[in-house]
């Protein structure tokens, strides 16, 4: 860590004075990779003003704003995706820089995805929208943001869930879940849309003993 950080620091002294200096494309790129993770605006800034491809891809697939998602670098997930990178764009397996904010909560850099053209149907390796790991995860603002975009509520993943069956099958059923049960109710979700098996919200909550989730579903026609 303290040699790459020596590095991608050497690298930005030499560019600050001695401007006329150039490096390879490929290294450029992998200083933007780095300067993400690090959130090292200055150096992106730098870089890209040097010719660094924006969505430049590194071993696994992934974009310079994909690794800020992953590292919650929000400066330099900002400062990225208003000089253009894309916010939809997919590595290896198939996580993007909207998707992987919105399943892990990272809520600046989901709402920056979202007004820079996030593909509200992309889905991830699962099958899944941003929605349905955020419910499962428990994450109720990122629930609450993407259901106030537009997401599907009642989209079916890969493993025949929807977000209120994987907020509850994969929830523990207190309070952050209960909230995003709530708001998924309010939204519109269809609380009689069963599981690949056929076992219905009402009754993996009435298996799991979350009572308090029983009674949203009741109140709201479940059966």
């Amino acid at each position: 860590m303290f040699l790459r950080t020596f590095f991608v620091g050497a690298v930005a002294l030499l560019l600050a004075v001695f401007p006329f200096i150039t490096v390879s494309k490929a290294m450029s790129e992998t200083q933007l990779h780095n300067a993400a993770k690090q959130n090292d605006t200055s150096l992106i800034i730098r870089l890209l003003a040097g010719g660094a491809e924006i969505d430049a891809r590194d071993s696994s697939g992934a974009t310079a704003l994909l690794l800020a998602s992953r590292a919650n670098a929000v400066e330099a997930a900002k400062v990225l995706i208003e000089s253009g990178a894309d916010v939809n764009a997919k590595d290896n397996i198939l996580d993007s820089p909207y998707l992987y904010a919105g399943a892990r909560g990272h809520l600046e850099i989901l709402r920056l995805t979202l007004t820079h053209g996030a593909d509200l149907k992309s889905t991830n390796r699962y099958g899944g929208t941003a929605l349905i790991p955020a419910a499962e995860r428990g994450h109720v603002e990122a629930v609450r943001t993407l259901i106030e975009a537009g997401v599907d509520v009642d989209h079916v993943n890969n493993l025949h869930w929807t977000a209120l069956l994987e907020a509850i099958i994969l929830g523990d059923g207190y309070a952050r879940h209960q909230q995003i049960v709530e708001l998924l109710v309010e939204a519109g979700a269809n609380v009689n849309l069963a599981d690949g098996n056929g076992v219905t919200p009402l009754q993996h909550a009435s298996g799991a003993n979350y009572q308090d989730i029983e009674e949203i579903l009741v109140a709201a026609g479940a059966r």
